[in-house]
């Protein structure tokens, strides 16, 4: 079976677009690129937990109902919800309705507000993470890697929550980390200039050690 199906244009796309129309402006804008902007990255970490027993086209289907929802993913107004804030989004139908989720965020947030000042971003922070180049051969039928392992496994260290291995793959897929589009698709070769045209954060801490 072919890994790319015919977008709307004729080009090849990855064949997971097939599931719905809307994975095509999806694939062809975002899924790939590589983020280093700390509230993408947030929000998508946060979305992917919301993910989790889902499918993707459910969460991106009312992605803009957790931003009105979570305030734009800003983690420093999350990180001041309260009990009143938790029923308030369990009676919000535009979002995932699931307590354990959503307390996630919240506890997210305010693990992300003391990462960022250890490390001085998000961003600096999850790019320490990405993959070598060993690992980028990989094939995108993965659902998690050595880095996303690691990766999951120092979140949870640090008290995120929701942040399983499979989580941090597809995390590490859609924000370029991994250039995860098949061979043929017409976006790869996008996707790659874009990766190696981009300047990865570093981190304070990598910053003080030298």
């Amino acid at each position: 079976m072919s890994q790319t199906i015919p977008g709307p244009d004729g080009k090849p796309r990855c064949r997971w677009c097939a599931a719905a129309p809307e994975f095509f402006d999806y694939h062809d804008t975002e899924w790939g690129f590589p983020v280093d902007d700390d509230r993408r990255l947030f929000e998508k970490l946060c979305l992917e937990g919301f993910q989790s027993g889902l499918s993707w086209r459910t969460i991106l289907a009312k992605r803009e109902n957790f931003r009105a929802a979570f305030h734009g993913f800003d983690p420093e107004k999350i990180a001041r919800f309260t009990e009143t804030n938790i029923r308030r989004l369990l009676q919000d139908e535009g979002i995932v309705r699931h307590r354990g989720k959503i307390e996630a965020v919240i506890n997210n947030a305010r693990r992300m507000l003391e990462l960022s000042e250890r490390e001085g971003s998000l961003a600096a922070y999850i790019w320490r993470f990405e993959p070598t180049a060993a690992e980028l051969a990989r094939p995108q039928t993965v659902s998690t890697s050595t880095a996303s392992i690691t990766l999951s496994k120092d979140l949870r260290k640090r008290g995120w929550k929701f942040v399983g291995p499979t989580t941090a793959y597809a995390f590490m897929q859609a924000m370029g980390l991994v250039n995860d589009h098949v061979e043929g698709c017409s976006v790869r070769p996008a996707a790659e200039r874009a990766r190696a045209a981009f300047t990865r954060p570093s981190s304070r801490s990598a910053n003080e050690t030298g």
